[in-house]
């Protein structure tokens, strides 16, 4: 029997969550959009229909809150200090180390990597982590022809199930301690739950590294080639061929419009502006860019010789095929927070910014889609991949940014002299929380200063690594979870639980809610699903009689195995492109690892607590 009835505003309340949970798994709608709509609704539902508790008035200010929660503080302090561990390239010599072992056993290289991966995930956001050995993966993959689907997707679940050991290891976890403690648990410190993570997630880790390659099919990444498609060319035009005494408009009008030139040249030290009006003479030569199938068409189509950009002297043809000239391919993926996500190329300025010509997309929600026209004008969504083409100059400049996740076969990690500086602020932030001697939010915002001052991080970068989307689902979030406490609706539907599950052992009780947890956050976020999950799981164990601790921890950990879908966690849309994976390869994978890890905690997590 429910222990109590929800009134108007805990119904719709309820009715909202859901809502929520229905946007924030809509892909056309951004997160920060989802979050902010939601946000809105329910400040102007409490203003505009008081309600009070205990003689209370619950207003804006309890739902504004979330902005200056101890938690959100400490995930954008630790979103900071990761930057610097990223842009300092702090975690590169780690990343060499790997490369040389998977040259050497190749094998053994993929549980070196995969352990490697989950302890750093244990003390830092695993997205640098992951966007750091996605490279140098990609590399070595193509060195020693291993496949790189099969080391890209294990990676990836293996730095999910690292960031579940500690109170640091992500949003997530700072978010549940810190809600749990403000609903009167006690506070876990940094390591309480290593133990049960470290058993459990050893046996995934196992999983990862024997069955999991062979249960994904050989995907070849989206855009593998390995040569240039665009070629420089110049096309010299000939006596009595088209283009000569012919106006550029009629040069563009002959080939449909499709040939674009970059300069025309009449002599060695004299070039034409490129007028509609200006007649082409014998002799003037057209400088351009295009693959080799077109600049031949156009060779053909206006009557020109076509040459390399160096030489003049030899036509191309059979004997002397065009040349690269230095000219390199490199994979650009989107991520949130980039100068490219959610804008168009041409919006960014690209080609004239970075030196880099675009040259095809790849859509992360729909793999099986090539773009091949109107690339200028596509918005960008975070995890679509970019093949682009420049001198290894402009790709390196582009990788030393730091602003976005590059791709382009080499092992080139580079270390800046701010590296030590870097891990020594990282290893003071971790032991002082670890040791108790400092909060995480405390040590964590200290760290940021001690970066600043001592030129690891700069402002610029600082506020890149701060993700809105991130920020907004984690506020909205928390004033759901306040709405659902408020108005009585979290021990409402904690009583409904504890009644359909009458009779059942704690243990099972246990593991069910661990699985509904699991079953959510494969769906929505996984945020939104640990800030209200937290609430109605401390008031089912209040109900049940038993320890909280354990029930928090269910939220916890089932909170964070987004493994079965790409849309889980935003590693996986990373995954998912630079990969070449489909949705399926996702399920075939996290499905059986999702069912170890549930299975798991729901035996280890009664033993330790003696339930």
């Amino acid at each position: 029997m429910l222990p109590v009835t929800p009134d108007a505003h805990g119904i719709a309340v309820l009715l909202l969550t859901v809502v929520a949970l229905a946007l924030f798994t809509r892909d056309r709608i951004p997160l920060e959009t989802s979050s902010f709509i939601i946000l809105i609704i329910l400040v102007a539902g409490f203003q505009i229909f008081p309600y009070e508790k205990d003689g209370v008035p619950i207003g804006p200010g309890h739902f504004f809150a979330g902005f200056g929660n101890e938690a959100l503080i400490a995930v954008c302090a630790l979103m900071m200090v990761g930057k610097a561990l990223e842009t300092t390239g702090a975690l590169h010599p780690l990343a060499s180390l790997v490369g040389r072992a998977w040259s050497a056993r190749p094998v053994l290289a993929l549980l070196v990597t995969l352990v490697a991966g989950a302890i750093l995930s244990a003390f830092m956001n695993n997205t640098p982590i992951v966007v750091l050995l996605m490279p140098m993966l990609v590399a070595v993959s193509l060195r020693v022809k291993f496949p790189v689907s099969g080391v890209m997707l294990p990676m990836g679940l293996a730095t999910i199930i690292g960031g579940m050991a500690t109170t640091i290891g992500t949003s997530t976890n700072l978010l549940v301690v810190g809600i749990s403690a403000d609903l009167g648990v006690e506070r876990f410190t940094m390591f309480d739950f290593v133990l049960p993570v470290a058993i459990v997630g050893g046996v995934g880790i196992l999983f990862l590294w024997i069955v999991a390659p062979r249960l994904i099919p050989l995907r070849q990444p989206p855009m593998a080639d390995t040569s240039p498609r665009v070629f420089s060319g110049q096309l010299s035009i000939k006596e009595g061929g088209f283009a000569a005494g012919k106006t550029l408009s009629e040069v563009l009008a002959k080939t449909n419009g499709q040939i674009r030139i970059d300069k025309i040249q009449r002599s060695e030290s004299l070039f034409l502006a490129k007028l509609p009006s200006i007649v082409l003479q014998p002799g003037d030569r057209l400088f351009l860019k295009d693959s080799p199938e077109n600049l031949k068409h156009y060779e053909r189509e206006l009557g020109t010789t076509l040459f390399n950009i160096s030489d003049d002297l030899h036509p191309v043809d059979d004997e002397t095929p065009l040349k690269a000239e230095g000219q390199q391919l490199a994979e650009v993926v989107v991520t949130r927070g980039s100068p490219l996500h959610l804008r168009t190329l041409a919006a960014a300025q690209f080609s004239n910014s970075f030196g880099l010509l675009p040259l095809a997309i790849h859509r992360a929600r729909a793999p099986s889609s090539q773009v091949k026209e109107e690339l200028m004008s596509i918005r960008l969504r975070a995890g679509d991949v970019l093949l682009v083409q420049g001198t290894r100059e402009a790709i390196d400049r582009l990788k030393a940014a730091g602003t976005m996740l590059v791709l382009d076969g080499t092992t080139d990690l580079p270390q800046t002299h701010h590296a030590k500086r870097a891990l020594g602020v990282m290893a003071f932030v971790v032991f002082s929380a670890a040791l108790g001697l400092l909060p995480i939010s405390v040590s964590a915002l200290i760290g940021v200063g001690l970066l600043l001052v001592l030129g690891c991080l700069s402002w610029e970068d600082s506020v890149s690594a701060l993700s809105t989307p991130v920020i907004l689902i984690i506020v909205t979030s928390i004033a759901l979870g306040t709405a659902l406490m408020d108005t009585g609706m979290a021990h409402y539907l904690a009583g409904g639980f504890v009644s359909i599950t009458s009779g059942w052992p704690v243990p099972i009780i246990l593991s069910a809610f661990i699985l509904i947890l699991t079953l959510l956050t494969n769906v929505v976020s996984n945020n939104a699903a640990a800030v209200i999950g937290t609430p109605i799981a401390i008031s089912i164990a209040h109900q049940l009689g038993a320890s909280p601790e354990p029930f928090v921890l269910a939220v916890l950990f089932g909170a964070n195995m987004s493994f079965a879908t790409p849309i889980g966690y935003q590693t996986n849309l990373l995954i998912l492109s630079a990969g070449g994976y489909k949705f399926s390869d996702f399920m075939r994978v996290g499905i059986p690892l999702t069912i170890i890890m549930w299975l798991g905690f729901s035996i280890v997590l009664p033993m330790l607590y003696g339930l």
